[in-house]
């Protein structure tokens, strides 16, 4: 099984749009999520880091600038999704990424609190 990290650019990223109201309280995150074919065409944009900062984790031992390098979606690439962070949550829960459960717990009760 994978290793992961916390990436730490993608909570601060992920803390700013919370904070900025830039964020969906309802949607259904399996239709939403990023595909492949958007995640090319974000990069087709943007650079490197700035797609790593969509990314609550970082795959230990993965090759920069590579796909792989990154997981844990939050996001589609403009706003926060809720069902997004629950889906981090349970994810990493699961598989017992404790830091990264820990991570996008902390900032899913973040949102919670800024949208009352």
């Amino acid at each position: 099984m994978a290793s992961y990290s916390v990436n730490n650019s993608a909570v601060a990223r992920a803390r700013r749009l919370i904070e900025a109201r830039q964020y969906v309280l309802d949607s259904d995150w399996g239709a939403v999520q990023p595909r492949a074919s958007d995640e090319n065409a974000y990069l087709d944009g943007h650079s490197w880091t700035e797609y790593g900062e969509w990314f609550l984790a970082c795959t230990d031992g993965a090759s920069e600038e590579t796909k792989g390098r990154y997981a844990f979606a939050y996001g589609d690439f403009r706003r926060v999704h809720r069902s997004g962070l629950i889906a981090c949550v349970y994810r990493a829960s699961e598989w017992r990424h404790k830091d990264v459960e820990l991570a996008a717990h902390e900032l899913l009760q973040l949102l919670d609190r800024t949208a009352g």
